[in-house]
This record gives structure tokens, sequence and C-alpha cells, in this order.
């Protein structure tokens, strides 16, 4: 049985939180499944060791309209590709009706959809409820990204994983200003960890973050530090499951992190906690001072108000 599953959502945090569902409709057939995913995913990198997943099958669609699958043409394009492919179901985790006539052209005969033109919804809780209808089986929200042990062992000895240090994943990256703690804030945050326990740090943030790194390099921790710019998403997976923990922003890192089984200290100042932060019972979240958890969402611009107290004590209390 050929089987594929739509997830257009662009975020590598959006595509961990889907993982769970993706590898329940795997085990429900018994058959690997497709993807059709946006690049900005990253699900090509993130499932390259994936066991339910048989290939990744790239959407092409940007704002700019340049993309090759944008447009009309563009879309009887998609239409023609994924014909080809021959698929007997298809799961659409979306309310497009674009996606519905691509399904119905592309001549698939089992379609499975969010109900059309839906738009507000919690991306955990209706992808939960959508899969489970199907599977009729409870699911867990809980992400796993599989990885090549080889991989892991590999890493492990070319970065010497010393037990002598703790190892911290630092995630000073996000997708905008307002979702970012300052890096000061953070470069001060390991100094005193540091102080307390031998640690090396590693750098989750990519090319645009690059005075960001120049401020962590500068610091004293400098001969401390390994940094995530020029290494491919791939590349930086088997270093993060060899670290003790994760402290950073609400970024992507961290829900790899989480998919990774380590324990993660969230930063939560201007993204909805309830989406993001309470899926994974690897993710402790920490709100801006006078915001709960149900308070914490878009527009919150709390960066200023989360307490370095705070985040220093439950740090030296997960690395304990």
């Amino acid at each position: 049985m050929k089987v594929l599953v739509i997830q257009q959502r662009r975020g590598i945090g959006d595509m961990i939180i889907f993982l769970p569902y993706i590898h329940a409709i795997s085990k429900k057939i018994q058959s690997k499944v497709s993807l059709l995913v946006k690049k900005n995913s990253k699900a090509e990198e993130l499932c390259r060791d994936d066991e339910h997943i048989e290939e990744i099958i790239s959407l092409d669609i940007d704002k700019n309209n340049s993309g090759k699958h944008n447009g009309l043409i563009g879309f009887f394009r998609l239409v023609k590709e994924i014909k080809e492919k021959k698929f007997d179901k298809i799961f659409i985790y979306n309310g497009s009706l674009r996606f519905l006539f691509l399904a119905k052209l592309a001549g698939i005969k089992s379609i499975y959809q969010y109900p059309l033109f839906l738009r507000k919804d919690n991306i955990v809780q209706t992808a939960k409820n959508f899969t489970e209808k199907f599977t009729e089986n409870n699911i867990s929200t809980q992400p796993s990204l599989h990885l090549d042990q080889n991989k892991i062992t590999i890493i492990k000895n070319k970065y010497k994983f010393d037990k002598n240090f703790k190892h911290i994943c630092i995630g000073f990256s996000a997708s905008g200003p307002t979702k970012r703690w300052s890096i000061e804030k953070y470069i001060k945050l390991a100094e005193n960890i540091n102080k307390k326990m031998p640690c090396k740090f590693y750098l989750a943030g990519g090319q645009n973050d690059e005075e960001l790194f120049k401020k962590f390099f500068n610091s004293p921790l400098a001969n401390n530090c390994i940094s995530f710019k020029d290494l491919s998403i791939a590349e930086t997976l088997p270093i993060i499951k060899n670290c003790n923990i994760y402290i950073g922003n609400d970024t992507g890192w961290l829900h790899i992190a989480s998919a990774l089984n380590k324990k993660c200290l969230a930063l939560f100042m201007d993204s909805p906690v309830l989406a993001y932060g309470k899926y994974s019972k690897n993710i402790y979240v920490i709100v801006p001072e006078g915001e709960t958890e149900k308070t914490t969402t878009h527009k919150t611009l709390g960066a200023s108000k989360i307490s370095f107290e705070k985040v220093l004590n439950k740090s030296l209390e997960f690395l304990g």
C-alpha cells in the first residue's frame, strides 16, 4: 500500500510535532509512508534515519510566488508528480480545498483530511484527534527522532564528550527578535553554570546568527564552545543527542532536543505555550514574570520579564 501524508507547515518545530501521528499511520497500515512537506521543515534531514518514512517530496511553494508548485500551473505540475506515484491513501493535515482537489485529480481513492476551511486550531490536539480517528488507538503526543546509533557514537568520539564535563546545548536562535532572550543573559547564564561545574556549550544557531556567535566567542567561555553555524541540521542531531540538556528559546532546536529525549528548559516569551510547550514530557517551560502558561502567546513580548534567577536555578537543578 502506498500512502501519502501532507504536512504543509514550514517550521522545524511543526515537523517534529507531527512525527507521532506520521509514525502512528505507518504502524497502523504496516507500511512506510511518503511525506509532502515544505523545504523549510527540514524533514529530509530530520527523518533521514526514520524507519517509518519511505520518501520526502518537496512542496515548493513560497511567499514570492516563485516556487515551482505556486499558482495554477504549479498546482497541475504537482498533481502530475503525485499522480505518477500512484498513491492508494492520503492524509491531509490541513483544511485546504487545494489539497483535496490535488488528491482527487491525482486519482487517490482513499482521502482523509481535516475539516475544510479549518483556520484556528491547536496544532497538537487537532492532529492527535484526526489521527486517532483513523488508527482507533490513543496516540502519545511525545515525538521521537530516529537516529542511527553509529552516528551517535562517532560524534561522541569526535567531539570528546568527556563525562567530567556537563554538555549543554544552548538555543539562542529564534524565528524573530521578540522570541529571543538576550545573548548577554545566555552568556551570563553559561558563566554562572560553568562556575558550579565544568561545562562545554554547543551553540544552536544558524548563518543569520553571526553576531550572536561572535559575542559568545568573545567571552571567557570561548574555549568551551562549539558552534552549529556551519553545520547542517542532520549533522547537529547526534551532537544534541550526546548533550545532557537543552536550554533555550522556543525554536526548532528546542523541539529537536525534545524529540531526541533530552531534558529541555524552554523560554517562552512571545509564543503560545499551550500549542508548543506542553506536548512533550521533556519540556519544562519558563514564562515571563506576571504571565502564565495559558496567557503567554504571540504578542506577549515578555523577553525582558524572563527571570534570570529562575532560569539559572532550574538549569542547575536539571544538571544536578
